[in-house]
């Protein structure tokens, strides 16, 4: 599985997959992707790094590994292609929304333009078989997004850090947080956001983080419609 070729992210990753880890990895997806069905689609796997430059990061949310239904995965956490239904875990953030800065929810779950306003989308795991959630679990991708948290907290300008669900709270030990803001709740799914994740605030709690920053909050307002050809996809072999 090659690094593709994706704007101030790729150095980062090349030297990422330096790593015996990453080796492993590729091994293990070229397997999986020839003999079972894994999501994303291969050519979705980097699609938070392509649509967020490294040094346009403001703001990461990081999940656990993608959704394991299809057609629903494509490389940022908790965003679903454009037609598909949204999600329980994204009905709830939605939710949260709602509550929080008084957005209503749309009828879709494709966050591209939050991607494009500088919040990095990354799972833990960048990878899952069908119908099996957290079966790419321990397999190296956990070694690869720890690079890229430790990365992104060598960054001088600030960034608020928002970890959802014991995964992603994993994490917390590699941010430096008297540089940057850490924000963590329960994973939002149906079975654990009553435990905290509803009332948490986090996309107010994030705006006002980012202005003491000096940076521009974050509009959280999805568009009401998107097009399916907002996904892109690279019709290049990644192995």
């Amino acid at each position: 599985m090659t690094i593709p070729v994706i704007n101030d992210w790729e150095p980062i990753l090349k030297e990422a997959a330096k790593d015996p880890s990453y080796q492993k990895l590729r091994a293990f997806l070229k397997e999986e992707y020839e003999t079972k069905t894994i999501y994303p689609d291969i050519h979705h796997i980097w699609t938070a790094f392509e649509w967020t430059p490294y040094h346009q990061v403001k703001v990461v949310i990081l999940g656990q590994d993608p959704y394991h239904g299809p057609n629903q995965a494509h490389g940022l956490s908790f965003s679903v292609q454009p037609k598909v239904n949204v999600p329980p875990s994204l009905r709830n953030i939605y939710k949260e929304l709602d509550s929080d800065l008084g957005i209503p929810p749309v009828q879709h779950g494709f966050l591209k333009s939050w991607a494009e306003q500088g919040v990095l989308l990354l799972n833990t795991v960048l990878t899952v078989q069908k119908g099996k959630a957290n079966s790419h679990k321990d397999k190296g991708w956990e070694v690869l997004t720890d690079f890229v948290i430790e990365k992104l907290n060598d960054r001088e300008k600030p960034i608020v850090f928002i970890l959802w669900g014991n995964a992603s709270i994993k994490k917390r030990a590699l941010i430096d947080e008297s540089r940057h803001v850490v924000l963590t709740s329960p994973h939002p799914s149906p079975f654990s956001a009553h435990k905290g994740f509803f009332g948490s605030k986090v996309f107010s709690k994030t705006n006002a983080a980012l202005q003491q920053f000096g940076e521009e909050p974050i509009d959280w307002r999805l568009p009401e419609t998107v097009s399916e050809d907002e996904v892109e996809a690279k019709p290049q072999n990644r192995f």
